[in-house]
């Protein structure tokens, strides 16, 4: 079962639909998503999503918006790169980056972090540099519907 879930224009998240399929293929994720657009969702300017690369597709066919990668799923592939020993401090890194007041800032603390990450964790830091658009998207939005848009997850 799949549930879209939007954030309006005054930044409250409503459920904008729910369907049950065999699989999340590409073709369903299409299929589901021109079902929205012909109930009238229309004006999407991001599209929030885990890195599945059916919906991904899916998403880039049916509307023209931003996409961006949910930070609980990033946060989870991150801490796979980072190891036991690492996952703590790795993970209070990267949120500096989250933490900042604008997209710009944003941007410039994620490259700090991926820099400071590149001699003991080079495969983590390319993660981080691939990713850097992907997951801060949401930072060009209002700041008060950024604690909405940043995730696929409601919590």
């Amino acid at each position: 079962m799949i549930v879209a879930v939007g954030v309006n224009s005054d930044g409250r998240r409503e459920i904008l639909g729910l369907d049950i399929g065999p699989s999340e293929a590409e073709t369903f994720w299409t299929a589901f998503l021109r079902k929205l657009v012909r109930r009238g969702r229309r004006g999407v300017k991001l599209v929030i999503t885990d890195a599945h690369e059916g919906l991904k597709a899916a998403a880039s066919k049916v509307f023209i918006a931003t996409r961006q990668r949910c930070r609980v799923h990033f946060m989870r592939d991150v801490l796979a790169h980072a190891g036991k020993s690492g996952r703590r401090v790795v993970s209070a890194f990267i949120a500096t980056g989250f933490a900042q007041d604008d997209a710009e800032a944003a941007r410039a603390q994620w490259r700090r972090v991926a820099d400071q990450l590149r001699p003991k964790l080079p495969k983590l830091a390319a993660f981080l540099d691939d990713a850097e658009t992907d997951v801060l998207a949401y930072m060009s939005f209002p700041p008060a519907h950024r604690t909405k848009l940043l995730s696929t997850n409601p919590i």
